[in-house]
């Protein structure tokens, strides 16, 4: 099968090349060239912008892909850029999207208003009503910030009459190469041989979903070789969705920390370990779905991806940021106890 695979260069993206790419496809990439991944040699570089795909049409013609992945369609912009390249060429599109799309997370951040939403998060739980979710903030991991939202990408992806879509939700995908470094935060503490990490007592109760990246390329290319994905939804999630206590716990585990996590209220937690929104609120993911659908299952256990992923959190850390361990506040809040 022949796939191309947009903005396939970061995080996520190597690993579903790779994985093609191991699995007999041919696989082309369609990136800006700012981002060299390490791919294997025989995947097709096509170098151009996304705002100018329209000048590619001839490329992607010429490659002939028969499904197109679309990794980083942040807003609806974005995936009509890809739509309106492909359509006509390929027989079918699949996009990455996240659990964002949930109602419960816009519960979560504060976005939206209402009661805290049940648990799991299916494929058929309700969505966000109020659209684009960090307009008018500074959140500098989104080029396009005040435009994102993954609502309208699933729209476009499965209102295309001529290009049946698939959509895929990803929850906290965590391993190396994580620009996001979700590890490092727990990981640090335990490195600086800190012997009590602190949680506020609504979060350490709170089940979060989770996937390791290399699981996540495994979904990603069920889906797009399984004609079966065609017009379907599909979460991607760990079966067991862990609290942040227990998370923490794992890692421990991996790194043979012995200390104490320490819930406290949430008024009496440092400043820079508060959370806003309705801290309680789960994003717990049932992904029965994508299992019984297509066979979906883990190629990699959690404990061999904790350890992958703490080698490389701890071979290339984010830069310090001395707010994020302020541990002066720390143990004052743990002295009021």
């Amino acid at each position: 099968m022949r796939v191309l695979v947009i903005g396939g260069t970061q995080f996520i993206g190597p690993y579903v090349v790779r994985r093609l790419s191991r699995d007999g496809h041919e696989v082309a990439v369609f990136h800006r060239g700012q981002t060299e991944a390490n791919l294997p040699h025989n995947v097709q570089h096509i170098h151009g912008d996304r705002a100018e795909m329209a000048q590619f049409v001839d490329a992607f013609r010429d490659f002939a892909p028969e499904v197109v992945v679309d990794m980083r369609a942040l807003t609806e912009s974005d995936i009509r850029h890809t739509v309106d390249a492909v359509r006509g060429i390929a027989r079918r599109i699949v996009a990455i999207s996240s659990m964002d799309v949930y109602h419960a997370f816009g519960i979560l951040t504060g976005f939206e208003e209402g009661p805290l939403q049940p648990m799991p998060l299916t494929e058929e739980s309700p969505v966000r009503s109020k659209l684009f979710l960090y307009r008018g903030t500074q959140n500098s991991r989104l080029p396009d910030v005040d435009n994102y939202d993954k609502l309208m990408v699933e729209r476009v992806v499965l209102g295309t009459e001529d290009l049946p879509g698939t959509v895929l939700r990803l929850p906290v995908v965590y391993g190396p190469g994580d620009g996001q470094h979700r590890l490092w935060h727990y990981l640090k503490r335990k490195d600086d041989g800190r012997s009590e990490i602190l949680l506020g007592e609504r979060a350490a109760k709170r089940r979060f979903a989770r996937s390791f990246v290399d699981n996540v390329a495994v979904a990603v290319a069920l889906t797009v070789t399984d004609e079966r994905a065609a017009g379907r939804i599909y979460n991607v999630s760990e079966p067991e969705s862990l609290t942040e206590a227990d998370w923490i716990a794992q890692i421990a585990k991996r790194v043979g920390w012995d200390g104490k996590i320490v819930s406290l209220p949430d008024e009496e937690m440092p400043e820079h370990l508060r959370e806003s929104g309705a801290i309680e609120q789960e994003m717990a993911a049932d992904s029965t779905r994508i299992r019984a659908e297509l066979g979906f299952k883990e190629e990699v256990g959690r404990d061999d991806a904790l350890d992958e992923t703490i080698a490389w959190e701890r071979e290339s850390p984010p830069p310090h940021d001395p707010a994020r361990f302020d541990y002066a506040a720390e143990d004052a809040a743990l002295s009021r106890r």
